[in-house]
C-alpha cells in the first residue's frame, strides 16, 4: 500500500484532499474517545465540533504540505473563489482550533487559532541548517495527544 503522501499527491482536487483530511482527523479524535459532531451543512466556518473536558470546541481541519526541508505548513485563512475574484476569511472568532493532518509525517496537530500566524503557519519537525531556534513553531508543541491532555485538565 502506498504511503499517505503519495495518496494525497494523487488527489488532484483540493476538495478531495480536504475531505480525506477531515475523515482522518475525525478518526483521530474517535480512536481517542473524543466525541465528534459534524455540521449538517457545509456553510459553517468550521468542519466539526469536539467535546473535550466537558467543553465544546469548534475545529477547522487543514492539510499540511511541505514548506521546505524540515517543515510543513498549512493555510490559516479560507479562500473561496468568486466570479469577481476571491474572498479570504480568517477563522478568529469562528473556530477555536485548527486540526492539521500532516501526510508527510503522518501526524495530527491541534493548533489554537489564537496561536496561528496570519495566512500561513509553518511547523518545523527538524532544526534549520542555520541552527535558529527562536520564533519557531515546533511540530511537537502541537501534537494532538499532548493538546488533548491539556484540554482534559480542569
Amino acid at each position: 500500500m502506498p504511503d499517505r503522501t503519495a495518496c494525497y499527491e494523487d488527489l488532484e482536487q483540493p476538495q478531495k484532499r480536504g475531505q480525506a483530511t477531515e475523515a482522518i482527523v475525525q478518526s483521530a479524535f474517535a480512536v481517542r474517545d473524543v466525541p465528534v459532531l459534524v455540521p449538517t451543512y457545509d456553510t459553517e466556518p468550521y468542519d466539526l465540533v469536539v467535546e473535550v473536558g466537558g467543553r465544546l470546541h469548534r475545529i477547522q481541519c487543514k492539510t499540511a504540505y511541505r514548506k521546505n526541508e524540515g517543515a510543513v505548513a498549512f493555510e490559516t485563512v479560507s479562500t473561496r473563489r468568486r466570479g469577481s475574484g476571491s474572498d479570504r476569511t480568517e477563522y478568529d472568532g469562528c473556530a477555536e482550533y485548527f486540526a492539521v493532518y500532516d501526510p508527510i509525517n503522518d501526524d495530527e496537530y491541534l493548533v489554537p487559532v489564537s496561536d496561528a500566524a496570519t495566512e500561513t503557519m509553518a511547523l518545523r519537525f527538524r532544526t534549520p541548517k542555520t541552527e535558529q531556534r527562536a520564533g519557531i513553531n515546533w511540530c511537537e508543541e502541537y501534537l494532538l495527544d499532548d493538546r488533548l491532555d491539556d484540554l482534559r485538565r480542569p
